[in-house]
């Protein structure tokens, strides 16, 4: 069965390594377009990452993508730093975050 959004959103707070990201407190908006198309924020407090469905009314950064492109960036199918160069992942808010994210959550 393929993975769909819901179930890499589900994933995040099991994949994040609060090791990576001491003392962080942010949230991380996502867009999606495409077959699954819908809005996710992850928050990150205290060690831990909560994951909503919605909108955010302040986050930190914001990642734009189609659904699709989004799963193989997680499985590892796309590169991340080449759907971004490409125009497949889009991002605005604190880029310095977006460039930490690959190393706070495990990846498989």
């Amino acid at each position: 069965m393929p993975l769909t959004i819901a179930d890499l959103m589900s994933k995040m707070p099991g994949a994040f390594l609060p090791e990576k990201a001491p003392g962080l407190e942010a949230v991380i908006q996502f867009h999606f377009t495409g077959n699954e198309a819908g809005d996710w924020y992850a928050e990150i407090k205290d060690g831990k990452v909560t994951v909503h469905q919605g909108v955010h009314p302040s986050p930190r950064m914001t990642l734009t993508a189609d659904s699709s492109d989004y799963i193989k960036i997680f499985t590892g199918e796309l590169d991340g730093m080449r759907a971004f160069m490409e125009g497949k992942l889009k991002l605005s808010g604190d880029l310095n975050l977006a460039m930490k994210l690959t190393q706070m959550f495990r990846i498989r």
